[in-house]
């Protein structure tokens, strides 16, 4: 459940905003086309600035990217995202590796490093832009996901803990976000990483 009204939505615009191109960590292009082979999956944990860090230092992945997805404004910016008004949450693009790293490690990490319980936001980030989400682009990461909320559930559930409130659905569209949000702990090392997860450990990968 999100907290925006459609008819509210900002109206966007045709083209995407401007972003940037390599990653300052590994050097590839954050946008496609990606190796043969490689696969995507967008995945939502609160601020994503510290998402995107936890996901490029995993061995396997090939690069990444913040951006916007699960909303109606076309090419939102983030000051429209940050109303709450567009749909979208924050995202990390992670392209990766299946013969390096596996879906399971990937969405273990997942479970384990931010509150899937807290609806729409993570710790003092409070907005349906920062809800818990994962976007997946096949049936196989689909089907992966919501088994593995399945058992993370049955976990938190024997920890006392509450329930998931993750989206977990086919990815519409990935938005790029803005050039300065790009590695932006990289660039910024002492900068904002609101990361914190529920001490549970998630029993897959």
């Amino acid at each position: 459940m999100t907290l925006f009204k459609k008819q509210q939505a900002p109206e966007g615009r045709d083209t995407p905003i401007e972003t940037s191109d390599l990653h300052t960590i590994t050097g590839h292009s954050i946008h496609p086309p990606f190796p043969d082979g490689y696969e995507e999956i967008v995945l939502g944990m609160g601020c994503f600035w510290g998402v995107e860090r936890l996901f490029w230092q995993q061995d396997g992945v090939y690069v990444t990217a913040a951006g916007y997805a699960g909303g109606t404004t076309p090419n939102p910016t983030y000051k429209e995202t940050c109303t709450g008004l567009t749909g979208h949450t924050e995202v990390v693009k992670v392209v990766y590796d299946p013969q390096r790293i596996s879906l399971e490690k990937l969405l273990n990490t997942f479970w384990e490093q931010h509150d899937p319980t807290q609806g729409n936001r993570q710790g003092n980030d409070i907005g349906s832009q920062y809800r818990s989400a994962i976007f997946t682009t096949t049936d196989v990461q689909l089907n992966a996901a919501l088994q593995s909320a399945e058992k993370f559930q049955a976990a938190l559930d024997n920890a006392g803990k509450g329930r998931i409130t993750t989206e977990i659905k086919p990815l519409d569209v990935f938005y790029y976000a803005e050039a300065y949000h790009q590695q932006y702990l990289d660039k910024n090392p002492g900068g904002y990483c609101g990361l914190k997860g529920t001490g549970v450990t998630c029993p897959i990968g």
